[in-house]
């Protein structure tokens, strides 16, 4: 996994998480123990979102994340999608190569994805699905 790195980094590190992350099977690891509020206040960061907004896209109310403590870890359900939007994110920033071209992307309407915004889509983790398949091929130099 070429961006796992990226990964560790945008939920705040091995520090955060309490371990690396060096591919698929330690983000299998990492769903079952959970992740933890601050690594989620880290992906909240990079993904220039606000408190109300992640949860928007989280199968998680506003409320339970401000209830938990930062070591507080979410289950699994929680878990992998927070994992999920890392991996977008990470493969979105080098794929555009930067985080801020990645973000603009995401916020604008794509003729590949309905006309829909890829902000939009990445609630469920098929429209999730659906935007590493469009990244995969706007680095390939394919477009729809």
């Amino acid at each position: 996994m070429a961006h796992a790195t990226t990964v560790e980094e945008i939920l705040g590190g091995k520090k955060t998480l309490n371990k690396s992350i060096r591919g698929k099977m330690d983000l299998i690891e990492l769903s079952n123990i959970g992740v933890t509020k601050e690594a989620l206040l880290h992906l909240a960061k990079y993904w220039s979102l606000s408190i109300h907004q992640i949860a928007e896209v989280l199968p998680v109310t506003e409320r339970t994340i401000q209830r938990y403590t930062p070591k507080k870890h979410f289950n699994r359900a929680v878990s992998e999608q927070i994992l999920q939007l890392a991996t977008v994110a990470a493969r979105g920033t080098e794929v555009f190569g930067s985080r801020e071209s990645f973000l603009e992307w995401m916020s604008m309407p794509n003729a590949a994805l309905a006309n829909k915004k890829p902000i939009g889509l990445i609630n469920t983790k098929f429209g999730a699905e659906l935007v590493l398949d469009e990244l995969g091929r706007i680095e390939h130099g394919v477009f729809a």
